[in-house]
C-alpha cells in the first residue's frame, strides 16, 4: 500500500459544520420553520455539494477557453448551467 493512501485514511476532520450559525440563521429568517435534529446538517451538505459542482463546472469552462485561471465569467456561466440543471 502506498504511503499517501495510508496517511489520507488516518487523517481526521479538523473542522465541523457550523451548526450554531446555521440554526441561528434559520431562526432569524424563518421563525416558524421546524427542522429535525439533523436538518441543518443536510442544508450544509447541499451547500457544499453545490459549491463543489460550481467549482468543477467553472474549471471545465476555464479549460475550454484555454485559460489557466478561473475568472468571474467562468463562475457565472457555470452557475447558470448548474441552476438550470437543479430546477429539474
Amino acid at each position: 500500500m502506498a504511503l499517501s493512501t495510508t496517511v489520507s485514511q488516518r487523517k481526521q476532520i479538523k473542522r465541523k459544520a457550523p451548526r450554531g450559525f446555521l440554526k441561528r440563521v434559520f431562526k432569524r429568517q424563518k421563525p416558524q420553520l421546524r427542522l429535525e435534529k439533523s436538518g441543518d446538517l443536510l442544508v450544509h451538505l447541499s451547500c457544499l455539494l453545490f459549491v463543489h459542482r460550481l467549482a468543477e463546472e467553472s474549471r471545465t469552462n476555464a479549460c475550454e477557453n484555454k485559460c489557466g485561471v478561473i475568472n468571474k465569467e467562468h463562475v457565472l456561466a457555470a452557475a447558470k448551467v448548474i441552476l438550470k440543471k437543479s430546477r429539474g
